[in-house]
């Protein structure tokens, strides 16, 4: 269960876009979650579970992420 607050999401997903492509496709996937986090965190306190939800949340869609990174790097 994803106990991540919908407006924690849309910030993510803001983030994502405003990271470099090439960014978010060479860090590895422990690299690319700090990064995300840290860039949420230093928006916003996050409780622990709230961390930790984010943390699970990113690292399963970490695919989607470079996903998304890659057909921005392509256009």
């Amino acid at each position: 269960m994803c106990l991540v607050n919908s407006k924690i999401l849309r910030q993510l997903w803001a983030v994502v876009e405003q990271t470099q492509s090439s960014t978010l496709l060479g860090l590895s996937d422990k690299d690319l979650v700090k990064l995300l986090l840290g860039q949420i965190e230093s928006n916003k306190v996050l409780d622990s579970e709230e961390t930790l939800s984010l943390t699970d949340y990113i690292y399963s869609r970490t695919l989607l992420i470079r996903d998304l990174a890659q057909a921005r790097s392509a256009l």
